[in-house]
């Protein structure tokens, strides 16, 4: 028997699947001035999967890093449908340590099923280069800022969620495995996705009531690329905020209540 959470839950992961979503590039090219893409990982390659760079924030210089599934069916063939081989993470961190040099704040969208599961970027060290992402989040000495614009999905998303503010969408999911991996371990079941969603908690309302979210952001309806305007003026009012808020912290400070944010956060689990 499905309850209304159940029905409320696969009804967000729908919706935060949606192909007609704007991808992380739009949102950067919208918010972000002057932005400078960078490319490669200086290791094996360049993966169109993740989007980084640098550019302003206003006046305020920032690093940007986005997951982007691609709009057209070449482009999502190229990028992966958003699931980035460990060059992307591996160019991400390239991007992190920079900032850190620099001084700069990072920014990151994500909107991702997950990580790229193809025996080749397992070849490349898939799990390793998400574990260094992790690592190196935690430590960074400047403030991080993480926008779930869709699927924040497994660990593709969660090496790019470590952060001392996560901010989502209104109709953006976040979780450790998606519905279908979760009912396939759990039921043996597939089929029974909109249970395991329920049991995932892991819609931008529910986690913003487990306090894992920091805000969560309203959607116009039916978003997409051209209905998007409020909210990425409303997303960059938010950052700037944010900004003001966590730049005001020494890097001893930040790096505190970084540590402490997830030690609560272990306790709940």
């Amino acid at each position: 028997m499905i309850c209304m959470n159940e029905t409320i839950a696969s009804t967000v992961v729908n919706k935060a699947r949606d192909k007609h979503r704007p991808q992380g590039r739009l949102y950067i090219m919208q918010i972000i001035d002057g932005f400078l893409e960078m490319h490669g990982d200086r290791r094996c390659g360049d993966d169109p999967a993740v989007v980084g760079g640098i550019g302003y924030l206003g006046d305020r210089p920032v690093t940007v890093i986005s997951t982007d599934k691609g709009r057209l069916l070449n482009e999502r063939l190229t990028c992966s449908f958003g699931m980035p081989h460990p060059e992307g993470y591996r160019k991400a961190m390239r991007l992190m340590e920079q900032a850190a040099k620099f001084k700069r704040p990072i920014i990151c969208f994500v909107d991702t099923p997950g990580a790229h599961c193809g025996i080749e970027a397992e070849e490349r060290g898939q799990g390793q280069a998400i574990a260094e992402s992790l690592a190196l989040m935690g430590r960074l000495p400047v403030p991080i800022i993480t926008i779930i614009t869709g699927e924040g999905g497994s660990g593709g998303a969660l090496a790019l969620g470590v952060c001392d503010s996560l901010v989502m969408l209104e109709n953006t999911i976040f979780s450790v495995i998606s519905p279908e991996g979760c009912a396939s371990i759990l039921f043996k079941d597939a089929s029974r996705s909109k249970e395991a969603a329920e049991m995932l908690k892991l819609t931008a309302k529910e986690l913003y009531d487990l306090k894992l979210c920091d805000l969560v952001i309203p959607e116009p309806p039916k978003l997409n690329r051209h209905t998007m305007a409020p909210l990425t003026r409303t997303l960059k009012i938010t950052l700037t905020e944010k900004l003001d808020e966590l730049c005001a912290l020494t890097p001893e400070e930040l790096l505190e209540k970084r540590y402490h944010k997830y030690r609560r956060i272990g306790r709940l689990t």
